[in-house]
């Protein structure tokens, strides 16, 4: 018989005996006490050792619940951090915020969080929600981690909500009428349903109400730190809970393997981090307050991809020396793709008129005259602009290159040096307007204008 240790069961310690203290002269009846007592001790002993030996060269040691992945591969001290947050200084800008009625946003200077409050003066609701979407890959794991602190109210008039989703897909956690719960979001049938979700009282783990294993009861009066870990490749499972005194608490996990519908369980694991807090029929005073999260990708990361290419192949002219740079070529995510995650790479300019040039890679300007289309060659997750005729509200500068009147062209690389500027992906806000980026030039120095053809080279991790 093979005998394995595994983590689920606990050796017995054995404690040494205390031997009886020896008579000044020899006694026959101290001696076999005192065997005695080292024959029990030792017999204990090859009791543990007998646990320890195998049939074979090496024993199997089995690690298993929050110490390894969602794909059950041994948590290791080096996540690769897709998207992570937090409101140091000001609100974190990597958040869209929509609000109704009573609904306001307000950035907490001395606590580096946001207030998302609901008033009793009518209903109301905010939303923030990331203007990124975070890559999955298949096969690695994926983890988010969301720390908050919910109103712990029990109208049914008001819903908390903090995960890993949109209006269409993805897992959270709610507290609706007083009823926490973990709710899977799907839509697989081209309709968002909400209709797999476990309340607290049904959770499969550890149900956070003290009868758990971990002994604690769950309480939202106080910040929590949420996490949940994705296994996707569209039939995989998702494992939810709490992280209490440093523990990965397991309260709930979603299994589709084999055991759930017919099709993948949600459309896609490729998501957005989201708060919101909605009151509906009835008015009630309420905070949801966000503090800091972030997604990872655990078991390793490929950063490889193919690059796609916007250029303008007709000379642009009149450039001068303009505060406002004259666009070349824009990129924005297809209506139709965004949720695709796309990455600028490197823009490029070719001027065909001796002058000295600044080239820019501006985010989010204002096009005068865009007409947009399918970039060339084809990938129909991003439309591009030539036609635009000048940025009439310039945006936000993130990569310049200088370009002497010797004529020889320019580059500028955006990705990081540690792999994929995930900074500079295009966002998508709430109302579904994506980022724009702009390869903008202008002249230098002299009375000259110039003329020239440039691109941006672009990535697109969904193609």
């Amino acid at each position: 018989m093979t005998l394995i240790v595994t983590s689920e069961f606990e050796l017995n310690r054995v404690t040494a005996p205390r031997l009886p203290t020896a008579p000044l002269e020899y006694e026959k009846r101290f001696h076999d006490q005192f065997s005695d007592v080292l024959r029990l001790y030792f017999n204990r002993l090859d009791n543990i050792l007998g646990q320890l030996v195998a049939t074979m060269d090496t024993i199997p040691i089995s690690i298993g619940g929050t110490n390894t992945d969602a794909f059950g591969r041994l948590r290791v001290s080096e996540p690769y951090t897709l998207f992570d947050s937090q409101s140091r200084y000001a609100a974190d800008n990597q958040f869209s915020t929509s609000t109704s009625g009573t609904g306001t946003s307000t950035f907490n200077t001395n606590q580096s969080s946001v207030s998302m409050a609901v008033t009793g003066a009518g209903v109301g609701s905010v939303v923030r929600q990331s203007y990124r979407n975070m890559l999955y890959q298949p096969g690695k794991g994926l983890l988010a981690l969301a720390t908050f602190q919910m109103d712990n109210g029990s109208s049914a008039n008001l819903t908390q909500r903090v995960g890993y989703f949109n209006t269409q897909n993805g897992v959270f956690f709610q507290r609706t009428g007083g009823v926490n719960s973990f709710v899977m979001r799907s839509y697989t049938t081209g309709t968002a349903s909400d209709a797999r979700f476990a309340n607290q009282a049904n959770w499969n783990g550890d149900k956070l109400d003290g009868t758990g294993a971990s002994g604690l009861t769950l309480d939202l009066t106080h910040p929590q730190i949420l996490w949940m870990d994705f296994e996707w490749l569209g039939v995989g499972s998702v494992r939810c809970g709490f992280i209490i005194n440093g523990q990965y608490i397991v309260c709930h996990t979603f299994d589709t393997a084999n055991v759930y519908g017919t099709t993948v369980y949600m459309t896609t694991a490729i998501l957005p981090v989201r708060y919101e807090i909605t009151t509906t029929t009835s008015a009630v005073a309420a905070t949801l307050t966000q503090i800091c999260s972030s997604v990872i990708s655990e078991g390793g990361f490929e950063a490889t991809s193919i690059e796609h290419v916007a250029r303008r192949t007709t000379v642009l002219g009149t450039i001068n020396t303009a505060a406002n740079f004259l666009p070349v070529v824009s990129i924005r995510l297809a209506s139709t793709a965004l949720g695709a995650v796309v990455l600028p790479n490197r823009i490029q300019f070719q001027p065909t008129t001796l002058q000295n040039y600044e080239v820019a890679l501006i985010k989010n300007p204002v096009l005068t005259g865009a007409t947009w289309a399918a970039t060339v060659p084809s990938d129909s997750n991003v439309e591009f602009d030539v036609a635009a005729t000048a940025i009439a509200t310039a945006g936000t500068i993130v990569q310049t290159a200088y370009i002497s009147s010797s004529g020889g062209g320019g580059q500028a690389d955006t990705i990081s040096p540690t792999g994929f500027n995930w900074d500079q992906q295009l966002g998508v806000s709430l109302t579904n307007v994506s980022d724009i980026y702009t390869l903008g030039v202008r002249t230098i120095s002299g009375a000259t204008t110039g003329d020239g053809v440039g691109s941006i080279s672009f990535y697109d991790l969904t193609q």
